[in-house]
Parts: structure tokens; C-alpha cells; sequence
């Protein structure tokens, strides 16, 4: 029989966050792969777990996974854990799990700490329905592709940043998505926990007078479907009634279809869009 995978959460700050139930796991499995080996063995040496350890991190997570894998499917218990939080969040343990699902690997998660949803429930903004970005990419073409995508983002979004990071990432974000309602969350269960509701704007003003400091996680109001309504009347209000039916007939639709939808985008009825039309 193979073995098991054990996704392990640790605590993101405070140690008292470490569940009965994770370290009794860290001391049965046979193996823990741990993305920093040197910041882990402190986490393990304050709760006397002995366990062997190798390291699994974003520059061997191909290669080590098959190893692990190879490791399992001799019966060994494998348990995952990251520098801090849930692995697999933003993190190379999805490559793992994902080979562990295709070689026929069980795989179990033990629930803990998440900085993104510690995060979110102490925002004040909309629980209901939330997109989780995690660090925006370096590379600019697709970093702006992300932004103008998270323009019209009728969820909470949720983003990780770095100190040294935050005022750039701010900047961008008020270029693209304007001043939204922000919460901005550093050092989450750590001693100097800040939760700090504001707006864009009104963080870039304070980060111009003082240099931010610890890891943050930023929760950003979504684009409100109010909003977006009106945006979208607006932009049709700048065409012609003509342009606007050229381009649903285009788009395949008959005159009857397209009249009905110009309506619909314009706030009228069907009959003042017909009556224009048969005057014009």
C-alpha cells in the first residue's frame, strides 16, 4: 500500500496557532518536506519533533516531487509544510498534490492558519465572494494583464506584498482600479498586528510620509455590479443608436434580437429603439 501525504499547516506568526493534530502528524510521519529546512527545524525543535526532514521548495519542486512520490509509493507518510500557513496556497506544494493525484496518492489536508483568509475576515469588506491573487508576477506584461483584468473584479481581491514592494504595487493599483476602499493587514497573529481599513489613495499618502514595514496582505474592494452597470450604459451612450445595432449584427444577431439588446444595454424600451430607427 502507498503512502499518504499530509498537507500541514503551520502557525504564520503566532506558535500558539499550531493545532494538536498537526504535531502529532509531524512526529508519526516517516518524512517532512519542509520549503525552508532552516527555518522550520525551529518550529520543530519548540514542539520536540524529531521527524527527519528534507527540503521542498519553488527551485526543486519538479524533481524533488518525484522523489517524494517515489518515497510514498513504498509506504512511507510524507508530511508537507511551508515556511508559514497553508502549503499548496500560493506555494509549489500544488505541483506535488497535483503529481500525487496522477500516480493514485492519497492526499490529506490538516487545517490551520491561512494568512489570505485571516486576512479577509478581519477587512470589513465582502466575505461572500472573494479572488485570491497572492503576489503580483514580476514580469510587467503580465503583471499588467493581471491589473487590467482585476479592474472589473466584482469580487474582494486579495493580494500579498513585501515591504520594500508596497508603494509600487499601491501605485499601480490606484492607476488601474482608482481609489477603492482598502484594508491593509501586516505582521497577521504576530505581537504588532495592524488591521488598518483605508483607501488606495489614503495609503499611498501615509506610505509617502513613513516607510512601511513587516509583510502585508491587502484586501481591496471589488468593482460594485452598480458601478459596472453604469459604466457599461455609459460606454454604450457613446455610440450611435446605428453603431450600437451594427455591432450586435455583426455579432450574428437579426434586426428583431439586436433591437431588443440595445434596449436592454441603453436603459429604453424596444419601441423607443424602433421608433428611432424608423425615423432615421
Amino acid at each position: 500500500m502507498p503512502g499518504m501525504l499530509y498537507l500541514c499547516a503551520t502557525p504564520i506568526g503566532n506558535l500558539g496557532d499550531m493545532t494538536p493534530r498537526v504535531v502529532e502528524t509531524l512526529r508519526n510521519v516517516d518524512m517532512i518536506a519542509a520549503e525552508d529546512t532552516r527555518n522550520s527545524i525551529k518550529l520543530l525543535n519548540h514542539f520536540e519533533i524529531k521527524t527527519s526532514m528534507t527540503s521542498y521548495h519553488e527551485y526543486n519542486k519538479v524533481e524533488k516531487a518525484d522523489y517524494l512520490i517515489a518515497q510514498m509509493q513504498k509506504g512511507m507518510d510524507v508530511a508537507l509544510i511551508t515556511d508559514a500557513g497553508t502549503p499548496a496556497i500560493s506555494d509549489p506544494g500544488e505541483v506535488l498534490v497535483a503529481k500525487c493525484h496522477e500516480a493514485g496518492i492519497p492526499v490529506t489536508s490538516l487545517p490551520g492558519p491561512a494568512a489570505c483568509i485571516t486576512a479577509l475576515t478581519l477587512s470589513g469588506l465582502n466575505t461572500r465572494r472573494f479572488c485570491f491573487e497572492a503576489f503580483l508576477p514580476a514580469d510587467k506584461k503580465e503583471r499588467a494583464q493581471i491589473l487590467e483584468e482585476l479592474k472589473e473584479e466584482s469580487r474582494t481581491i486579495i493580494l500579498y506584498e513585501a515591504p520594500h514592494h508596497l508603494v509600487r504595487t499601491l501605485q499601480e493599483l490606484y492607476s488601474v482600479l482608482g481609489n477603492r476602499r482598502l484594508t491593509l493587514c501586516r505582521e497577521l497573529t504576530k505581537k504588532f498586528e495592524t488591521v488598518l481599513p483605508t483607501t488606495i489613495e489614503d495609503a499611498l499618502t501615509m506610505y509617502g510620509k513613513e516607510e512601511p514595514r513587516g509583510e502585508y496582505v491587502l484586501v481591496i474592494e471589488g468593482k460594485s455590479i452598480k458601478q459596472k452597470k453604469e459604466e457599461e450604459k455609459a460606454a454604450w451612450q457613446s455610440m450611435s443608436i446605428e453603431e450600437h445595432m451594427a455591432y450586435y449584427e455583426k455579432e450574428g444577431m437579426d434586426e428583431k434580437s439586436a433591437m431588443k439588446q440595445v434596449a436592454k444595454d441603453r436603459g429604453v424600451s424596444k419601441r423607443d429603439i424602433y421608433q428611432y430607427l424608423l425615423s432615421n
